[in-house]
């Protein structure tokens, strides 16, 4: 099994939408950009975002088994994939690169 060092890359913030469509909650994502974990290919590391673990799952263990090249050359690096939480309000966009 492959470790795969996840890092969130990017994470936006749509005020406009927040405040058309979303409830006031106690808790939104606390991401920073920057911020990393490592799976060890088939687990959600400690502390990860249980939903966004769920959009991600599904690469880190292909990566975590030896796998990529996702979507036929997709990504430069064959061995990682961008994937985007499912949060409509404040999606954060992570790398996943399998550590060899």
């Amino acid at each position: 099994m492959v470790q795969v060092k996840i890092t969130a890359i990017r994470k936006a913030d749509y005020k406009d939408l927040q405040q058309l469509y979303e409830n006031p909650i106690a808790h939104a994502c606390s991401v920073r950009e920057g911020q990393s974990w490592v799976s060890d290919g088939w687990n959600r590391p400690e502390g990860f975002c249980e939903s966004a673990w769920e959009n991600l799952m599904a690469y880190v263990r292909c990566l975590g088994t030896g796998g990529g090249d996702f979507f036929d050359g997709w990504m430069k690096n064959p061995k990682s994939a961008m994937i985007s939480c499912n949060d409509g309000f404040r999606p954060v966009s992570f790398l996943l690169e399998a550590v060899e």
